[in-house]
This record gives structure tokens, C-alpha cells and sequence, in this order.
């Protein structure tokens, strides 16, 4: 792929590829119909104990003994960090994880993590920020904020590098995204983080044309489902009140952002809210690749088929040229031609 194909939002999948996530998503809509979805449950601490348990779209989580687990000062207390440190530290990934601001653990995605720490040199700090409905709006974000200025602080000490990257997925991208806003406008810091990575995010709680279009058709998402899930982080909100740029970056000045790699699929729901942010991205003045993934849903990088792994290994490369340049790096794609 060349940097044009990759900036106008073209991934490479072939044809074996194609058939192959088809067949997987068909198996995907069997397995989801057999499980009540979250908004039927409406029990988010039950969720969770169902999918630490495999009870759910995702594997069961497997804990890794190499991650250490330690807090970082934050306004409500004490914020936890999961992080894993390789031998060759070139930069620092600021993880935060996804799960709807309401489910997920900075601990349940530990292989992942691992790998992206040992293939891109960089050592990964994942938050455990607090979960909606017990902590709606604000308090995910007010501790992905403090985690995040802590980092930019201490990462030199802590790490012996300033080489700092964030990113996440789902709900995750959405907290990395706010981050940075908020780091530019309560604390006057840009330019700390080199790079942003951001995996099928959600960037709109009063919902994109693709989200409110899909219906319910459920694969991982749907509108049911993502409709509980904004229910949960901005309980009582209007559409209208929703468009706040604090909770939908989509509609903030996007100025000042470092560069950035949007990834969603074709048959994400939330196709378009990676589409309309990586526009905005670079109308603001900021570099941005997007790459669209033909067949692909939402959480796809967690399954066990091709696309996944592809991506796996373009994001990995992609961190790991943002932090091995000395000098703050031009934007490319990880997919650039050599």
C-alpha cells in the first residue's frame, strides 16, 4: 500500500480474506444470537462477571505475570496502571482499553499488550480508569486525563524516555481522543504525545448516519446495544447535550492533534464515525491516516482470522517507527511502501 491509498482510507485484504471474515462474521451473528445482549441484561456488574468468564463475544481474558500492576495520583484517588515494560524501551504507549466506558479492565487484554510492548519496544501503561453507571460521565475521562498528565511528567524518570504514544479501541480511541483535547486546552500541553492509534472508535454519543442506520442487527454492536452503552457514561443527556465536545470529540476543534492512525471495518456500525474524525483530523491541520478494513466488525483485532492479524502487525509497526525515529518522525503509514 502506498502513503495515497493508505491516507484515502484503502486496506489491503484479498480475496481469501474476504471469504474468510464473511464466513467468521456468520458465525459471529450465531454466537450473539445465543447470548442475551447487554441491554436485555441490564446489569453491567453482571456483564462483567460473565465475560471474565468467556461468557461473551470474547475469549476469557488470560493474566500475564510479566505485567505489574502499581496506581498513579489522580483527583478521585489513587488510579490503577497495568504496565509492561521489555527489555528495549524506545517510547511509552498509554493504553486505554475499551468496553463501552462500561465494561473491560486494563487487565483483560495482557497478550495483546505483551506483544505490542516486545514488537514495538515501547513500554505500554494501560488505565484502569472507573466505569459507568457506578462512575458515569465525567470520571472515565478525568482519569484518563490525570494518568495522562502524570506520564507526560514522569515518563522520562519512570522509563528513561519522552517518546510517548497513545491510543485504544471502541471506547478507548474515544478516551485517547479526549485526552489530548484535554490536555491542549486545561493544561496547555501539545506536541508531548508523538502519535495516536486509534481502533474502531466512537467519537459521536449522539450517534453517526451508520450507527443509527444499522438496526438491530447484532455483531458485538447494535443500535440497542450502543444506545445502552451512551445510556450508561451520559445518563439523561439529550442528543443535543451529547454534541458537548467533552463527550463527543467529533464536534471539537481538532486543532494542535499529533498524528494519527484511524482503523475501523466495513461492518462496524461505527464505520463513520472513523470516517468524519479522520476528515476533521486533517482539516484542522493534523496528519491522519485511515484505514478501512473490507468485511471487518467491531473488536475484530481480538478474533482469530487473517484481518486480524494483519492489523496487528500494522499497528505494531506503525508505534514502533513513531518511537525508534530520534527526531520527531514525518507521518506515514505503517503500510507504506518500502
Amino acid at each position: 500500500m502506498n502513503m495515497f491509498d493508505a491516507v484515502a482510507g484503502v486496506a489491503t485484504t484479498g480475496f481469501d480474506e474476504i471469504d474468510e471474515t464473511r464466513t467468521f462474521n456468520r458465525q459471529l451473528a450465531g454466537l450473539m444470537a445465543t447470548i442475551p445482549p447487554v441491554n436485555v441484561v441490564d446489569d453491567p456488574v453482571q456483564i462483567r462477571k460473565d465475560r471474565a468468564r468467556g461468557a461473551g463475544p470474547f475469549p476469557v481474558p488470560v493474566r500475564l505475570d510479566e505485567a505489574v500492576d502499581r496506581t498513579v495520583p489522580g483527583r478521585a484517588g489513587d488510579i490503577p496502571i497495568r504496565v509492561f515494560t521489555p527489555e528495549v524501551v524506545r517510547g511509552v504507549f498509554l493504553h486505554l482499553h475499551g468496553g463501552g466506558w462500561t465494561l473491560g479492565s486494563a487487565a483483560n487484554q495482557d497478550p495483546f499488550l505483551a506483544a505490542l510492548a516486545h514488537n514495538a519496544d515501547v513500554a505500554v501503561v494501560s488505565v484502569e480508569y472507573r466505569l459507568a453507571p457506578e462512575h458515569p460521565y465525567p470520571a472515565g475521562p478525568d482519569d484518563c486525563e490525570d494518568a495522562a498528565a502524570w506520564l507526560v511528567a514522569n515518563a522520562q524518570r519512570e522509563f528513561g524516555t519522552d517518546r510517548l504514544v497513545i491510543g485504544g479501541e471502541s471506547a478507548g480511541a474515544h478516551l485517547a481522543v479526549s485526552t489530548l483535547l484535554r490536555l491542549r486546552d486545561r493544561h496547555g500541553i501539545t506536541g508531548a504525545f508523538r502519535a495516536a492509534q486509534l481502533i474502531f472508535g466512537a467519537y459521536d454519543l449522539s450517534m453517526t448516519p451508520s450507527s443509527r442506520r444499522w438496526g438491530d442487527r447484532n455483531l458485538v454492536l447494535s443500535v440497542p446495544v450502543m444506545t445502552w452503552f451512551n445510556d450508561q457514561f451520559v445518563p439523561g443527556r439529550s442528543p443535543e447535550e451529547r454534541r458537548d465536545p467533552d463527550i463527543s470529540p467529533l464536534y471539537a476543534d481538532l486543532s494542535g492533534m499529533p498524528p494519527a492512525r484511524f482503523v475501523v471495518g466495513t461492518e462496524d456500525p461505527l464505520l463513520d464515525d472513523s470516517l468524519f474524525m479522520a476528515a476533521r483530523w486533517r482539516s484542522a491541520g493534523s496528519p491522519a491516516v485511515l484505514e478501512v478494513v473490507a468485511e471487518a466488525v467491531h473488536g475484530f483485532i481480538a478474533y482469530p482470522i487473517t484481518v486480524a492479524r494483519q492489523e496487528l502487525a500494522r499497528g505494531f509497526a506503525y508505534i514502533g517507527a513513531v518511537v525508534h525515529d530520534e527526531a520527531r518522525p514525518e507521518f506515514r503509514s505503517s503500510t507504506e511502501d518500502q
